[in-house]
């Protein structure tokens, strides 16, 4: 399954050159965990019949291209491509999705925008989403390596219905950031709102 014979339409080399990047690019730890992500996405997209399985394929091994980049990093993106502002008092789990799309675009020369939109929303969500992004906004959340109460549940919730999946992670995730009284993206409340709250 993941050995897809890249056409090139979304990364200009082959899955085996992107994996040699990502392996170089990002500590193991980080590089199985978007191997399984992979892995996940490709397994939804089957089960959902998307056809596209290398957008898939590549979306899901970018997600987290940027995730152990430096706050200075993101910093930069964020001024020299004149990005919104207030991204700039967020941290690294809304930066390596929001700003981490354009070091992407950049570094890797992929193009296509729903890849980088799933790797934008891949935390925060959008109030409106693709399949794409929803398979990589579930993949990250229930691949193999995951392992929290109600995964198993998640997982095949997920399966059956892919916005009843969304819905039980933003559900989770919301109750999970409220007890800690963490700081909530506004774009994860308007995901929440179109797909829990508004959806009953």
């Amino acid at each position: 399954m993941t050995n897809i014979d890249y056409q090139k339409h979304y990364y200009p080399g082959s899955r085996d050159q992107l994996v040699a990047i990502l392996a170089d690019t990002l500590s193991d730890f980080r590089y199985q965990h978007v191997l399984r992500v992979e892995a996940k996405a490709l397994e939804l997209a089957q089960n959902f019949a998307v056809a596209d399985l290398e957008k898939v394929s590549v979306a899901a091994l970018v997600h987290d291209y940027a995730k152990e980049r430096s706050d200075a990093d993101f910093k930069a993106v964020i001024k020299a491509k004149h990005l919104d502002r207030n991204l700039m008092q967020w941290g690294n789990y809304v930066w390596h999705g929001l700003v981490g799309a354009e070091m992407i675009h950049d570094e890797l020369a992929i193009t296509d925008e729903d890849i980088l939109n799933a790797v934008r929303y891949h935390t925060t969500g959008a109030a409106y989403m693709t399949i794409y992004d929803k398979l990589i906004f579930m993949a990250d959340y229930i691949e193999d390596g995951r392992d929290f109460p109600g995964v198993d549940d998640c997982r095949t919730t997920t399966f059956a219905d892919l916005d009843a999946g969304v819905a039980w992670q933003l559900k989770h995730t919301l109750g999970y950031l409220l007890a800690k009284q963490t700081p909530i993206h506004p774009q994860t409340v308007l995901t929440y709102n179109a797909f829990v709250a508004n959806n009953k």
